[in-house]
């Protein structure tokens, strides 16, 4: 239990657990607690897999409470995954996905397995798997990867 209230993560999932109880007030009380220690927005309405981490803590880092997170994503610090604001729908990060500090994951999107955002890229479209993508806009640089090489 310890465990658990020392990351977002963890705090997150209880909260997600919660909500699916239907017990009332205590899930968003538990947000708002994530907003205030940990200084990102992870609300608990968000789908995670097991094994998701925000790098120091999710310092920074906000995630839209319609989005989608496998297993073992690992998102770094000041991250933004959320709508673009044109187009209705949130992303869908698959399992095993690094997502380096600074970048920004926007629209109805989906990143495939084990792929890899650069740091402070902007995503606007699809990612295949398997690949690296950096830039503004993101585009792929590298294929055949995969993202376990990246997680240390």
């Amino acid at each position: 239990m310890l465990k658990m209230i020392k990351s977002p993560c963890g705090l997150q999932r209880l909260a997600h657990r919660l909500a699916d109880w239907n017990v009332p007030v205590v899930p968003q009380l538990i947000s708002l607690f994530i907003r205030f220690w940990f200084a990102c927005w992870f609300p608990h309405t968000v789908k995670v897999g097991k094994g998701t981490t925000l790098g120091y803590g999710g310092l920074g880092c906000v995630i839209h409470s319609n989005s989608v997170l496998g297993e073992n994503v690992h998102i770094g610090a000041g991250v933004l995954i959320g709508r673009n604001g044109r187009t209705p729908g949130t992303p869908v990060i698959e399992d095993n996905v690094y997502i380096g500090y600074g970048a920004v994951v926007m629209g109805p999107i989906r990143v495939g397995r084990g792929s890899v955002i650069g740091a402070n890229a902007v995503v606007m479209k699809d990612v295949p798997a398997g690949v690296v993508v950096a830039g503004v806009p993101a585009r792929i640089i590298r294929k055949g990867v995969d993202a376990e090489t990246y997680i240390s």
